[in-house]
């Protein structure tokens, strides 16, 4: 059993992360506009060279499908590593959500491409593109447009750029500690008066805290009294007895039922049952009763929260390393570097802790939130990193495409501009459709809204934008080491750009690195 601020957060993850909804999960409905977005920006793109819609979707598509592939691969295989989980509200989510994502890259490159073709230029209606040979590139060189000016900043001053960019990041990740997920009493579970709280205020009142939650002990019935003995011994227990009913003022007492040779010892504990303070007693009879008998038992909601505030942390340090493992063999083999791959992974995991510390001072001095879910941490960490590198994949493969005919320093700044408004793009739908939990009042839901909400946008605007084009610009052709890009000065050969232009002159053999 769980508490009822458990049942309640256990329902609110599966209807909004999850699902048992007959509608797709929230996941998979972010990742299918993620894929679709990059596949619809490479389409209008190429109509800028092609006559035909025919040949601008084949090219749409042999430039968008390596990276939609290798998306939708690592979301499913994190999601995946869900399934380590100790706790099934987890572990169940991980098949889900990769069944979802599954149906997301089909509906891609099926169906989406069915639709591009069917409607044509049409489909860009009232801005339908035209064959002037014009390309989001170009705005590099001319300086027009937002994201023409990010990439000539990022290319003027990258040190300058990424330096200042972590050291923020750093400075908000400083309040992670601050952060509070050892769970939430059902008070502070819902935002709004329900009935049920008002109910436990008034049983609050008049009864002790855990007089309608007790603790169950299942004890050897040879050393019975020497465990009720023990647990009226600590100071967090209100009173305790052997047996099914507690015993009558004036009647003698009745034997405990035996069962398999055990017996049941029931206690009340002077805190709530979902408050930190019985779960600290069920820490302290555990440890006792551990000299009395080792087969003693302390069971009640109290010791049920307790165990899975113990399984969320366990689940926590083993699955954020997994996920990172699988996200950085995937993006090894994806780009053919490691420094590439760890630049990425580092990014998010210090925007993953901008976030965190960035969330814990908004719903500590600005919500005014006193708790949170244990579990809270790990689906943060599930939507913005597992999730969230669809935008590393998208940025990079660009870059790694350009640095074949460009050279990696020019390379990384068309990439940045070309894919500036797609992932910003991508991120504003997951950010908004996040957002919309925040209007029920479940102080979970709320939580997620904001992490998710905040942390994309963080991710979108600073570190895609800013820290990793920076970081990679600043390396230049070492990024992509081991491969023979570093070698070959940044470029591995010849190579045909996806909108048909030719590459520039050849980049210094210092790599054009600004002072």
């Amino acid at each position: 059993p769980t508490t009822p601020s458990g049942q309640v957060a256990a329902k609110a993850r599966s209807q909004s992360v999850g699902g048992s909804h007959p509608r797709r999960s929230t996941t998979a409905q972010h990742h299918q506009a993620a894929l679709s977005i990059l596949t619809v920006s490479r389409f209008k793109e190429a109509l800028h060279d092609e006559h035909s819609s025919w040949e601008a979707l084949k090219r749409a598509w042999r430039g968008a499908i390596e990276p939609v592939g290798a998306s939708a691969a690592t979301v499913i295989l994190g999601l995946l590593c869900l399934l380590l989980a100790e706790l099934r509200s987890t572990s169940g989510l991980g098949p889900v959500g990769a069944l979802g994502i599954a149906g997301a890259l089909l509906a891609s490159v099926t169906f989406l491409p069915a639709v591009l073709l069917l409607f044509g230029r049409t489909i860009f209606w009232p801005f339908a593109p035209k064959v002037d040979h014009e390309h989001a590139e170009d705005v590099v060189e001319s300086r027009r447009g937002l994201w023409g000016r990010v990439a000539r900043t990022v290319g003027t001053h990258p040190r300058r750029t990424w330096v200042l960019t972590l050291v923020a990041l750093l400075a908000a990740a400083a309040f992670v500690p601050s952060f509070k997920a050892s769970g939430a009493t059902i008070e502070e579970t819902f935002l709004t008066d329900v009935d049920s709280i008002t109910a436990q205020e008034v049983l609050g009142r008049h009864f002790p805290g855990g007089a309608a939650q007790p603790l169950q002990l299942v004890v050897p019935e040879a050393q019975a009294e020497q465990a009720l003995a023990v647990v009226e011994e600590d100071r967090g227990i209100e009173s305790a007895y052997l047996g099914l009913t507690p015993p009558q003022q004036g009647q003698p007492a009745q034997p405990p039922k035996v069962v398999d040779g055990q017996v049941l010892v029931q206690a009340t504990t002077k805190d709530a049952a979902d408050s930190e303070g019985a779960e600290d007693t069920v820490r302290r009879l555990r440890e006792a009763l551990d000299e009395v008998s080792p087969d003693a038992l302390v069971g009640g909601n109290a010791a049920t929260n307790l165990d899975v505030l113990d399984a969320s942390s366990r689940d926590l340090k083993v699955i954020v390393p997994t996920i990172l493992a699988v996200i950085f063999v995937v993006l090894a083999l994806l780009l053919r570097s490691l420094l590439a791959p760890l630049v990425l992974v580092v990014g998010n995991v210090v925007s993953f802790a901008a976030t965190i510390g960035i969330s814990a001072l908004v719903f500590d001095h600005v919500l005014g939130f006193t708790g949170g879910d244990p579990s809270i941490p790990l689906y943060g960490f599930v939507f913005l990193v597992a999730l969230g590198i669809d935008y590393s994949i998208f940025l990079m493969t660009r870059v790694r495409e350009e640095a074949l005919v460009r050279g990696t320093r020019p390379g990384v700044l068309v990439g940045l501009a070309v894919t500036g408004g797609v992932i910003t793009s991508a991120g504003i739908v997951l950010a908004a459709t996040f957002s919309a939990l925040s209007v029920l009042p479940i102080q979970f839901l709320v939580q997620i809204a904001f992490i998710v909400g905040f942390g994309v946008l963080l991710d979108t605007f600073v570190v895609r934008s800013l820290l990793v084009p920076a970081l990679a610009h600043d390396i230049g052709p070492r990024v992509w080491w081991p491969s023979r890009l570093v070698a070959d000065g940044g470029r591995s050969g010849p190579g045909h750009h996806a909108a048909g232009v030719h590459p520039p002159a050849e980049e210094p053999a210092d790599g054009g690195r600004p002072a």
